[in-house]
C-alpha cells in the first residue's frame, strides 16, 4: 500500500496529524510519501498581522484540544506575537526537501523537527536560518548546510515536489491539507482527513488493519 501525504509545514492541522503519521510510517505494509503542496509558500505566503495571528491561535487551540499536540506559550508570544512578520512555508518546505535528497527515510523526522521548532520552541521557521538550525540540531547536518546554500539540484527538487503534489490535489479535487491519497489493490482514493485526528482504529479500518 502506498500513501501520499499532502501537507504544508505551516499547517496547524498537519502538525496535529503527527501522531497518526508516525503510526503510518511504522506500518510494514505502508509506503508513506510526503508531498509538500506549497499551500503557504512563495506567492501563497501572507503577512502575519495581529488579526491573522489571533485567528491562527484560536484554530491552534482547537487542534490541541482535539489531538493533544502542544502549541506552546513560546509559540504564541514569539511567533504569532512577532507581528508584522511573514506566514511563509518556503523555508520549512525547502528543509524537508533537502532531507529528502540526503536521507529520504528520515523525512518525517525532519518535518517533525521543523514543526517542533515553531510550535514548541517558539522559533519562526519561516526563516531559513531557523530551519537550518532545527535540522542541524536533529542530526541533519549535511541537509542543513545545503539548505543555507541551495544548489540547482535542491531548487529543482523543490519545484518538482510541489508540482507533483499540486497535480495530486487537482487529480482528486482535494480542497486542502492534510490529505491522504491511498493506492492499493483497490485503486487510488482519498481518505477523509478526519481519520487523522480520531481513534487510531478508524484509520486502520479505512486502510485494513495490519
Amino acid at each position: 500500500m502506498r500513501i501520499t501525504y499532502l501537507f504544508d509545514p505551516l499547517c496547524g492541522w498537519c502538525y496535529g496529524a503527527s501522531p497518526a503519521l508516525e503510526r503510518l510510517w511504522r506500518r510494514a505494509d505502508v509506503t508513506l510519501q510526503l508531498a509538500p503542496t506549497g499551500l503557504f509558500a512563495g506567492e501563497n505566503a501572507r503577512p502575519m498581522d495581529a488579526s491573522f495571528a489571533a485567528f491562527a491561535w484560536q484554530n491552534d487551540q482547537r487542534i490541541e484540544r482535539l489531538t493533544g499536540q502542544v502549541f506552546s506559550a513560546a509559540y504564541q508570544q514569539q511567533v504569532l506575537g512577532a507581528t508584522p512578520a511573514r506566514f511563509d512555508s518556503t523555508s520549512a518546505t525547502f528543509g524537508v526537501v533537502a532531507v529528502g535528497l540526503t536521507e529520504p527515510e528520515r523525512e518525517l523526522e525532519a518535518l517533525q523537527a521543523v514543526q517542533q521548532a515553531r510550535y514548541i520552541n517558539g522559533l519562526d521557521n519561516a526563516l531559513l536560518s531557523v530551519v537550518a538550525e532545527a535540522l542541524s540540531s536533529a542530526g541533519f547536518t549535511f541537509a542543513a548546510n545545503r539548505l543555507l546554500a541551495p544548489d540547482a539540484e535542491l531548487l529543482d527538487a523543490y519545484e518538482a515536489r510541489l508540482t507533483a503534489a499540486r497535480r495530486e490535489m487537482a487529480r482528486f479535487s482535494a480542497q486542502g491539507v492534510p490529505t491522504l491519497v491511498v493506492e492499493d489493490a483497490k485503486g487510488s482514493r482519498l481518505l477523509p482527513s478526519s481519520v487523522l485526528f480520531g481513534d487510531p482504529a478508524a484509520l486502520d479500518d479505512q486502510l485494513g488493519a495490519d
